[in-house]
Protein backbone atom coordinates (compact mmCIF):
# COMPACT_ATOMS: atom_id res chain seq x y z
CA UNK A 1 0.00 0.00 0.00
CA UNK A 2 1.50 3.36 -0.34
CA UNK A 3 -0.14 6.57 1.30
CA UNK A 4 -0.81 9.61 -0.48
CA UNK A 5 -1.40 12.53 1.57
CA UNK A 6 -2.46 16.13 -0.13
CA UNK A 7 -5.38 18.11 0.67
CA UNK A 8 -5.73 18.97 -2.51
CA UNK A 9 -7.47 15.75 -3.65
CA UNK A 10 -6.58 16.08 -7.64
CA UNK A 11 -3.15 16.73 -7.02
CA UNK A 12 -3.45 13.26 -5.08
CA UNK A 13 -5.33 11.42 -7.78
CA UNK A 14 -2.76 12.24 -10.07
CA UNK A 15 0.27 10.87 -8.23
CA UNK A 16 -2.20 7.87 -7.55
CA UNK A 17 -2.59 7.49 -11.44
CA UNK A 18 1.39 7.65 -11.73
CA UNK A 19 2.15 4.84 -9.37
CA UNK A 20 -0.61 1.61 -9.03
CA UNK A 21 -3.99 3.42 -7.75
CA UNK A 22 -5.47 0.05 -6.65
CA UNK A 23 -2.37 -0.05 -4.51
CA UNK A 24 -2.88 4.00 -3.24
CA UNK A 25 -4.83 5.58 -0.71
CA UNK A 26 -5.61 9.00 -0.79
CA UNK A 27 -6.02 11.52 2.30
CA UNK A 28 -7.10 14.80 2.81
CA UNK A 29 -4.89 15.53 5.90
CA UNK A 30 -2.55 13.66 8.52
CA UNK A 31 -5.12 12.87 10.71
CA UNK A 32 -6.86 10.64 8.71
CA UNK A 33 -4.05 9.05 7.87
CA UNK A 34 -2.64 8.80 11.60
CA UNK A 35 -5.46 6.65 12.37
CA UNK A 36 -5.74 4.56 9.01
CA UNK A 37 -1.68 3.48 9.24
CA UNK A 38 -2.00 0.76 11.95
CA UNK A 39 -4.67 -0.82 9.87
CA UNK A 40 -3.04 -1.32 6.80
CA UNK A 41 1.01 0.47 7.17
CA UNK A 42 2.09 2.01 3.65
CA UNK A 43 5.38 1.10 2.11
CA UNK A 44 5.54 4.37 0.85
CA UNK A 45 3.96 7.89 1.83
CA UNK A 46 3.73 10.90 -0.51
CA UNK A 47 3.22 13.52 1.74
CA UNK A 48 2.76 17.13 1.16
CA UNK A 49 3.66 19.74 3.76
CA UNK A 50 0.92 22.10 4.14
CA UNK A 51 -2.00 20.49 4.80
CA UNK A 52 -5.04 21.47 6.46
CA UNK A 53 -5.00 20.51 10.48
CA UNK A 54 -1.94 19.50 11.49
CA UNK A 55 1.16 19.87 9.04
CA UNK A 56 3.47 17.02 7.59
CA UNK A 57 6.29 17.33 10.29
CA UNK A 58 3.28 17.20 13.04
CA UNK A 59 2.29 13.53 10.86
CA UNK A 60 6.12 12.76 10.87
CA UNK A 61 6.93 13.23 14.27
CA UNK A 62 3.92 10.65 14.99
CA UNK A 63 4.83 7.80 13.06
CA UNK A 64 8.34 8.75 13.51
CA UNK A 65 7.48 7.88 17.37
CA UNK A 66 6.25 4.20 16.46
CA UNK A 67 8.86 1.10 15.70
CA UNK A 68 6.51 -0.09 13.52
CA UNK A 69 6.42 3.16 11.23
CA UNK A 70 9.08 4.79 12.19
CA UNK A 71 11.17 3.40 9.07
CA UNK A 72 8.52 4.05 6.09
CA UNK A 73 10.09 6.36 3.50
CA UNK A 74 8.88 9.65 2.84
CA UNK A 75 8.95 11.45 -0.10
CA UNK A 76 7.85 14.99 0.34
CA UNK A 77 5.94 16.91 -2.58
CA UNK A 78 5.72 20.51 -1.94
CA UNK A 79 5.78 23.98 -3.17
CA UNK A 80 7.91 25.13 -1.11
CA UNK A 81 11.63 25.13 -1.21
CA UNK A 82 12.38 23.08 1.67
CA UNK A 83 16.13 21.64 -0.19
CA UNK A 84 18.45 23.27 2.21
CA UNK A 85 16.43 21.69 5.49
CA UNK A 86 18.17 18.94 6.54
CA UNK A 87 15.16 16.18 6.57
CA UNK A 88 16.72 13.08 6.93
CA UNK A 89 16.22 12.45 10.97
CA UNK A 90 11.97 12.24 9.76
CA UNK A 91 12.90 9.57 6.91
CA UNK A 92 12.74 11.86 3.77
CA UNK A 93 14.09 10.08 0.99
CA UNK A 94 13.22 12.59 -1.77
CA UNK A 95 11.78 16.03 -2.07
CA UNK A 96 9.61 16.08 -5.18
CA UNK A 97 8.31 20.11 -6.65
CA UNK A 98 4.67 20.44 -7.19
CA UNK A 99 5.85 23.30 -10.02
CA UNK A 100 8.17 20.29 -12.09
CA UNK A 101 6.51 17.57 -10.67
CA UNK A 102 6.47 14.39 -13.43
CA UNK A 103 5.20 10.70 -14.50
CA UNK A 104 8.74 9.65 -13.89
CA UNK A 105 9.42 11.23 -11.13
CA UNK A 106 6.79 10.23 -9.42
CA UNK A 107 7.57 6.45 -10.96
CA UNK A 108 11.52 6.52 -9.54
CA UNK A 109 9.88 6.99 -6.10
CA UNK A 110 8.57 3.51 -6.16
CA UNK A 111 12.34 2.16 -6.30
CA UNK A 112 12.35 3.28 -2.81
CA UNK A 113 10.05 0.42 -1.74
Amino acid sequence: MIYIIDDDYKMAECIARYLRPEETKIFTNAIEAIENIDDDAPKLIFLDVLLDGPDAFTFLNEIGSYENTAKIPIVIITSLNLKTRNLRAYGIKKILSKETLTPEDVKLCLKLI
